[in-house]
Order: structure tokens, then sequence, then C-alpha cells
């Protein structure tokens, strides 16, 4: 394969897609040669446009709702849906026929994200998708885009990065891969967002950020997307004269973002609406959930705006009649965003949970609690001690801090396009710094919170062939094993197990790990399960660490697989002696193999929730 021209960032986001390039060749050092591809787009049936972004939607039209000729894009005339502005405006009037927040699915383990299981609420005969379907969708668009946009600079022989959340779990990383590998993401590396969007900053400073930093910071990303809040920590240090970035710690996944201001939007609407002898039901619901979506943008992009007005489908004959109005005040959106999702907290304050009804709908494992500030309290105090073993540091903890203190904040998402938000999250940190007579945390201006991800996403791209500065970090847990323990059958009680450490905090990408001191037993020939832990607090731990207990808030429990491992000519059931071995690919993803003492075979079992996870 020839070397790559051009270095390509891709933002896979909730609510939107975006996809940047850096010119390899005519860069100098930091000085980059950067571009946002403008993406073409149906906005209308027939209608194209190149846009900056790609909203994330696909729409599902019935056979008989769209002449031919109307879901025709530059490329193609064979597509049954529409991806992106269309898709999304259309799909506000018709929910049960629109696909959103596929990136929130794909990272949902109580669901099979290869089943066709979007639209989650339509109806039978409404076609559905897959998460993983949707995602490859997006990015089968974005390549479709860059082909036709630079056909003499295949997308397949690019090199490729694709933005991940950095709580994602390894089964979302695995399956976010093999969706870009579908694509044509040959060169491809995952890369978190809020590092992506730190890389954007860097890159769009021109050399400047080493006048904004200095050794001994701590620079805390907030980064709120379309469907989670992500949280990131990352240490300034200085070797030999150069000034260092390490990632030291990331928060866990928290699935509250955009989505569910837009739900809280729309409720406040709805109650104004029941108030004036207007009551919707759950199919206007979701429209006007869409609807406030879309103003929430608007009033969030233009400070001028008052107000935007919502039109809310009539299920009855007369549509156009029927239709109700509304609209969206820029003091209801403040309210509801600011006191519902960034209300005033204390470094003490922990995210709540509340009572559950024992049945409940299927669907996305929100967080019970939307205050994202307490989500943020948690988050700093958990890691109190990230920096305490970091080598090089300088930066100094007083010993009685509850939590570890910031000294410059980045916020990144669409969500601080309001000064409002974006100054009542940096005012509720620095009081907590301040009621430890710390230094209030500055803010490390311009960053752009549309592109950001896909900018720094493809910085990293060029930056990872031996250019510009890079940020250290590896794996952003510790990923365990669990090892059952063998003992004689006692009623009532199940055999204990261990944690064994395979990846510790911080392996890099490309790295192998063997256990060659340690066998363990096997099980091939009938179905077993493997289960894995995660932890962000612990740092010591080595590879081949043993746990024999923990506590709760130390490990928390991945997916689970169930999987049968074929016996290769082994009785059903036997226990095979092996050895483990782990690895952290090019990509960013897991993989642990188990190796036999007696022979040639080896078993893979890998994270992405494949029916059979074993070769």
């Amino acid at each position: 394969m020839s070397e790559p021209k051009f270095s390509i960032g891709i933002d896979l986001g909730t609510t939107h897609c975006a996809l940047s390039y850096v010119d390899i060749g005519a860069c100098d050092g930091e000085q980059v040669v950067q571009e946002v591809l403008q993406v073409p787009q149906l906005t209308a049936p027939g209608s194209i446009e190149a846009l900056g972004l790609l909203p994330s939607f696909i729409y599902l039209p019935h056979p008989s709702e769209l002449a031919d000729g109307d879901l025709d894009l530059p490329w193609t005339d064979e597509l049954d849906y529409a991806t992106g502005e269309m898709a999304r405006s259309r799909g506000a009037a018709t929910p049960i026929r629109l696909v959103s927040s596929a990136k929130s699915w794909l990272c949902h383990a109580g669901v099979d994200r290869r089943a066709a299981i979007l639209p989650n609420d339509a109806p039978p005969e409404v076609a559905r998708l897959s998460p993983l379907e949707a995602s490859l969708r997006y990015l089968g668009h974005l390549r479709a885009a860059w082909d036709d946009a630079q056909p003499e600079a295949p997308f397949v022989e690019q090199e490729i990065v694709v933005t991940i959340p950095a709580s994602f779990d390894p089964a979302a990383r695995e399956l976010t891969a093999e969706a870009a590998r579908a694509a044509g993401c040959e060169r491809m590396t995952l890369l978190e967002e809020p590092q992506a969007a730190l890389y954007s900053w860097i890159q769009q400073s021109a050399g400047g950020w080493r006048k904004q930093v200095r050794p001994g910071d701590i620079i805390l990303v907030v980064d709120v997307g379309g469907g989670t809040s992500d949280f990131s920590l990352i240490a300034v240090l200085e070797r030999e004269g150069n000034l260092e970035l390490h990632r030291v710690a990331v928060g866990e996944h928290i699935l509250l973002g955009g989505d569910n201001m837009d739900l809280a939007l729309a409720y406040a609407v709805a109650g104004k609406l029941a108030a004036q002898g207007s009551k919707l039901d759950a199919w206007q619901l979701r429209a006007l959930t869409h609807a406030c979506r879309g103003a929430k943008e608007t009033l969030l992009s233009d400070p001028d705006l008052a107000a935007v007005p919502l039109v809310i489908a009539s299920r009855g004959a007369k549509l156009i009649g029927g239709s109700i109005r509304s609209e969206l005040t820029r003091a209801e959106l403040t309210a509801t965003l600011l006191e519902g999702f960034f209300p005033p907290a204390k470094i003490a304050d922990r995210p709540q949970g509340r009572g559950r009804g024992g049945l409940t709908q299927l669907g996305l494992p929100y967080a019970q609690d939307a205050a994202i500030t307490r989500h943020l309290a948690a988050f700093l105090a958990r890691q109190v001690a990230a920096t305490a073993d970091l080598e090089g540091f300088t930066g100094e903890l007083p010993e009685d801090a509850t939590f570890l203190h910031p000294t410059a904040v980045l916020f990144n998402g669409g969500v601080f396009k309001s000064e409002l938000l974006a100054e009542r999250t940096l005012t509720t940190v620095n009081s907590w710094l301040t009621a430890e007579a710390a230094p209030a945390a500055r803010l490390l201006e311009g960053a752009d919170l549309d592109l950001a991800v896909a900018r720094g996403a493809a910085y990293y791209g060029y930056v990872r062939r031996g250019q510009g500065v890079r940020i250290r970090g590896g794996t952003a847990q510790a990923y365990y094993v669990a090892v059952e323990s063998v003992m004689p059958a006692v009623p009532g009680l199940q055999p204990p197990v261990q944690a064994l450490c395979l990846a510790p905090f911080g392996m890099e990408e490309g790295s192998e790990a063997a256990l060659s001191e340690l066998e363990f037993g096997l099980v091939v020939g009938e179905q077993v399960r493997f289960r894995f832990f995660g932890s962000s607090v612990r740092r010591q731990d080595q590879v081949g660490t043993l746990l024999d207990d923990w506590e709760p808030e130390e490990l928390q429990e991945l997916d689970e697989i169930q999987t049968t491992l074929p016996s290769e000519g082994r009785a059903a059931g036997e226990v095979v002696r092996v050895r483990l071995h782990a690895r952290i690919t090019e990509a960013g993803t897991l993989e642990l193999e188990a190796l036999p003492h007696d022979g040639p075979q080896h078993w893979k079992v890998e994270f992405d929730v494949r029916a059979g996870a074993s070769d």
C-alpha cells in the first residue's frame, strides 16, 4: 500500500459526524495545513448541500413516501434511506422512522449491538438497523464524500483516526473499530475525544500553547456531547527542557448529554402546552424532543435570538390545521439546562440515585442524576491520587486535599456554546478550589466546540508520524479477567474469583504483555463465561497482579462474554493448561490470547461481543 497523503480525523458523534484532514507532505513541524471536509448530503428530497457537519441520523422512509431520485447522492442512486440533515429534519416529524443515538446504543452492554433494534420503539412494519450498521453507514457516507472530493487520494489509502469517548469499554471500542474497518479504514487508530479536543487546541495555538500551560499544571477536559459526559485529566511535565503532556485519568461512562437535555426541554414545553389545554401523546412528545434539539442548537449558535418557534404535527387527518404551535425561549433554555444539568454543587456532593421500578422499558441506561456538576465532583475526588506516582511531575497537592486540583480547564462539546453553562461549570470548579485554599483554574480559550474533535484527530494522525507534541497515556484503565477458584461444592455458595491484571493503566498501543510465569486452566468444548473488570484508580498493578479482594469503587465489572471455545480434538469440558498473552493493538483495542502448554493451538478471547468470540 502506498504512503498516505493525508491524515484523516473522524468525529463519529452522537448527534453530528465531522471529517477533518491534514496534508502530511505540506506540514512543517507544528505548522499544519488542515481543512474540514464539506460533506454533501440531502437537506430535502432531491436537494443536496455540502455542509461542515453530517448529523448522525438515518431516516428510513416508507416505500411510497418519496419519488424516484429523491434519495440520490452524487456517488450513488441505490440508497433507500437518507443520512444527515434531511434525515434529522424529516425524522423530527416522523420519529418512528428515525435512527438516532446509535453511538449510545453501541456502548450499551444490555442489548445485542449487532441486532436490528433501531429505531428502538418503531412498529413492526418499519425496517430497523443495528447500532453497528448505523455507525457503518455514517462512516460509509463520509468515505464516499471523501472519495468524491479527493479521487486522486482514495480513502482506504489514508491514515485514519476515529474518535471515541474516553470511557468506552473494550467491547464498544472493538465494535467501533470493526465498523471503521468495514467502512474502509485500513490504517485505523482510535483516539479518545477529550484528547482529540486538546490536540485541536494545541494545533490551533500554532505553538502558543507552551505559553498558556506550564510544568505542574493539571488540565481538566470537560466534554459534554450529544450522548455522554466525558472527563479527563492531563498533567504537564518538563523533561530534558521540553514540555510533555500525560493523560492521567478518565471518568466513568456517563450516559448524560445533549439527548437528556433535549428531552428535558421537550417536557418543559409540553408542560407549558398542557397548561394551555394541549396535551401531547407519546408520538408527539418524541417529535417535540427532536424539534427541541434543533431549537436548542439554534439558540446556542445565535446569542441574539430570543426564541425559536416549534411546530408539532397532529395525529389526525387535518395535519396542517391540527398542528400545535409553541416556542422555546432563551429563558426556558437557560433555566432548564443551567439549573437542571449544571446546578451549584459542593465537592463532597455525589450523584444521586433514585428508587427504580421492578419492571422497566428496554432502553438506554441513562445516568439517574442529571447534575453534571455532581458527576464532576465525584470524578475529581476519585482521582485525588492520580499524579502521586507520576515521574517528573512537579505539581504539589496538599496532604489534606479531598480532590485532585485542576489548574486549567478546556471545554468541548456544543453544549458549551452557551457561555452561561461554561461559566457555571468553571465557577463551580473554582469554588471547590477556593474551599481548599488552591488557586483558581484558568480557562483555556480558543476551542472549536463543533469541529475540535475531528480536527484534533487529524492532527493526532500527523503527530503519530513523529511530528508535533504527543499526549502520553496509553489505556485509560487497567483491565482484569476473573479467575475462578477451585473449591468443593457448597450449597448456595459460588466459587470465589480473583482478578488477574492483563493490561496495567497506561499500557501503550502496539505493546504486548506475556504472563509467562503463570498458568491457568482453560475450559474448552462447552459454554463458559469470561468476566472482565476495569479500574481507573488502581495504577500500581502490573501485568500478572492477582487480586483476591477489592473495594467496590476500585474495580467495575465490564461486559461478560459467553462463548464455547473449540475443543480441537480434546474432550468437551476438558481443562487445558494455558499461558496468557495480552496485547493492546495499534487501533487501541485489547486482545487476550491463551496458549496451551502442550501444543500449537491457541484461543483468542476478543472483546467484540461476537457469538462465539474465539478463533
